[in-house]
């Protein structure tokens, strides 16, 4: 009986994943001309590629696309750097007070993004860094940094400290430590962080709302959701189209590099 259950708990859980990624590609796949104003259950025709090229080019949504590639992309792999270096000086290195630094950079997550919204408009408005790509990137940066050192930290702890004796014995500068013994061992966990961060900023909404307005800098999350009111008139099947293809990078990533980021995760939590 608890197999039972337990196979009907997961094939409910599958169900209710499933039933609204049906109806986001039926409705995308529905010519905007011929929507009713409620969810189609049945395939009505095959326009996504007019449903596409309206919110790509009409609405510029391949403008924002670009944008939030190169942001997950290049503030994924600085925030892992910077995540990776931060944890080998907590684990690593003689410093004071390790525990104190870990929770100072780890405290950068324990707090919601909403407060820092309106100090981050203000300082954004008298810099000149509003609308701009390297403010965004700035901010992606620094709200990624915490969540990947502590995956990143958690993975280094598991590493045996006679690797980092043995490399100082025969010589070697902390420098080539890192980059010479720690990297290669730590490239699943440095993997996951990535693909958590790359996912985390393609995802951002409100960051990307209150920080940007023009087409070219805002992310496309903020593009997306902008989409709804300047094309209204054209009916969810363009906004819904829109949706199915911003979601397409972060899945094929994931289907790419499942095993690495397995292998991460497993090693971050031991």
């Amino acid at each position: 009986m608890g197999r039972t259950a337990r196979h009907v708990f997961v094939a409910g859980c599958v169900a209710l994943w499933l039933l609204p990624l049906y109806l986001l590609v039926v409705n995308a796949l529905t010519p905007a001309a011929d929507y009713r104003g409620e969810p189609d259950w049945t395939l009505q025709g095959f326009a996504l590629a007019d449903n596409v090229g309206t919110a790509w080019k009409e609405a510029r949504i391949g403008d924002s696309f670009q944008a939030s590639l190169l942001y997950a992309t290049v503030c994924g792999l600085v925030a892992v750097l910077v995540a990776a270096t931060a944890a080998f000086a907590v684990v690593v290195l003689p410093i004071p007070r390790p525990a104190f630094w870990f929770w100072l950079i780890y405290s950068g997550t324990l707090f919601p993004l909403q407060i820092f919204l309106a100090p981050l408009f203000g300082l954004y408005a008298d810099t000149g860094l509003y609308d701009t790509r390297i403010g965004l990137m700035l901010v992606y940066v620094a709200w990624a940094v915490p969540f990947a050192f502590f995956l990143i930290r958690n993975q280094m702890t598991t590493m045996p400290p006679e690797l980092t004796e043995a490399a100082l014995i025969d010589g070697a500068s902390f420098r080539r430590i890192f980059w010479r013994v720690h990297v290669p061992l730590l490239r699943a966990g440095l993997g996951a962080a990535f693909l958590f961060q790359f996912t985390a900023v393609w995802n951002d909404l409100l960051l990307g709302l209150t920080l940007s307005r023009s087409g070219d800098v805002q992310p496309v999350m903020a593009s997306l959701a902008t989409l709804r009111a300047t094309y209204a008139s054209s009916g969810p099947p363009v906004i819904l189209a829109g949706a199915l293809v911003v979601s397409v990078p972060t899945l094929v990533l994931f289907l790419l590099f499942r095993g690495l980021f397995l292998r991460g995760v497993t090693a971050s939590v031991r």
